[in-house]
């Protein structure tokens, strides 16, 4: 399965802070707006983003199919869906407000 930590630099130093995960595919242009979007929102909350090719995960391939990009608060297994195709910014914003209040 390939993987990419992408951990914003504030995430860096906060482990603790939340946790988002990224599915995405390989030539996929949404898959880089998303990414490109969601870094600052990353940054500004501490937040570490580990980006999965779904195309190496026959599971995740199989649950998602052709709708990546998908977003993810926490693990594939056990995480929440937070947006897919789109950055949903407010939504985003909001859980990782609420994740930092903790």
């Amino acid at each position: 399965m390939r993987r990419r930590l992408m951990a914003a630099p504030a995430a860096a130093a906060n482990e603790a802070g939340p946790r988002l995960t990224l599915l995405v595919r390989a030539y996929c242009h949404l898959c880089d707006d998303m990414r490109e979007a969601l870094l600052p929102l990353a940054r500004a909350h501490g937040a570490g983003i580990a980006e999965i090719d779904i195309d190496a995960d026959p599971a995740l391939e199989s649950r998602y199919g052709d709708r990546v990009p998908v977003l993810l608060l926490g693990a594939p297994d056990a995480g929440e869906e937070l947006c897919h195709y789109f950055l949903d910014a407010p939504r985003v914003r909001a859980v990782l407000e609420a994740s930092t209040r903790r």
